[in-house]
Parts: structure tokens; C-alpha cells; sequence
């Protein structure tokens, strides 16, 4: 297992924990933002799953995006880790509120979005990565 683990580096490992702490500065700011447009304005509550499913997508786009900007090689496998770390968080919220855990398509949808947004998010920021 140390052998496997000894070719990461400290700075790949930062980059991800930046990456989804700046994904969840979005996420909160998009869903103040909701909660603001939905109190003051007509917008319906209907439209929350579209806004969170908006949110966690550019969400994991731009932490996949920095934390592969820190790695010197397959940017889209560090991009899926931030997304996939973002998603294990956003679901063990979800968990924590709901007040246990129940399986359903939108975690599920969550997972995969964190996944291919974080993985698309990685292969662009590898491309923009410092060297």
C-alpha cells in the first residue's frame, strides 16, 4: 500500500481539498442565492433540484479544474477524486439533515455529475497547470 501511495505528491493531495473547498464557497453562494431569489421573487420551490443539479455541476467543474492544476499528469483521474470527494460530502449532508440514509436517484445522479463533472473539470485544468 506504501508503495502505491508514495508517487502522490503533498501539493496533488492540497489541490484537491482546495478544490472542493472552493466548490463548496459555489455551492453555498448559489444556494444563498436560491433561497434569496425564492423568498423575494416569484420563483417556485419546483425549481430547487434543477438549481442544486446546477450548482453541483459547475461546482465539480471548477474543483476538478484546480485540483488538477496542481498534478503534473492525469488531470481527469485527480478531477474525478475532488468530484467524488465533493459528492461523499454533499450526501453525507444530505444524510445528516434527512436524518439517515435513503437511497434514491438523486444521490445517485449527484454521484455520477461529480464524477464526469469533476473528470472533465480535471482534464481542462491539466492543461492550465503551472510547470
Amino acid at each position: 500500500m506504501k508503495k502505491l501511495l508514495s508517487h502522490i505528491k503533498k501539493e496533488q493531495v492540497i489541490g484537491v481539498i482546495m478544490g472542493v473547498v472552493i466548490a463548496y464557497a459555489i455551492t453555498a453562494i448559489a444556494f444563498i442565492g436560491a433561497a434569496i431569489a425564492i423568498t423575494y421573487t416569484n420563483l417556485q420551490e419546483t425549481t430547487l433540484p434543477a438549481i442544486v443539479m446546477v450548482s453541483v455541476v459547475v461546482s465539480v467543474l471548477v474543483a476538478g479544474f484546480d485540483a488538477s492544476r496542481k498534478a503534473e499528469n492525469k488531470g481527469w483521474l485527480w478531477g474525478m477524486i475532488a468530484g467524488l470527494l465533493y459528492a461523499v460530502i454533499f450526501i453525507g449532508i444530505i444524510v445528516w439533515v434527512a436524518d439517515g440514509f435513503i437511497p434514491d436517484m438523486r444521490q445517485l445522479t449527484i454521484m455520477a455529475l461529480s464524477l464526469v463533472g469533476g473528470g472533465i473539470g480535471g482534464a481542462i485544468g491539466i492543461n492550465f497547470a503551472k510547470k
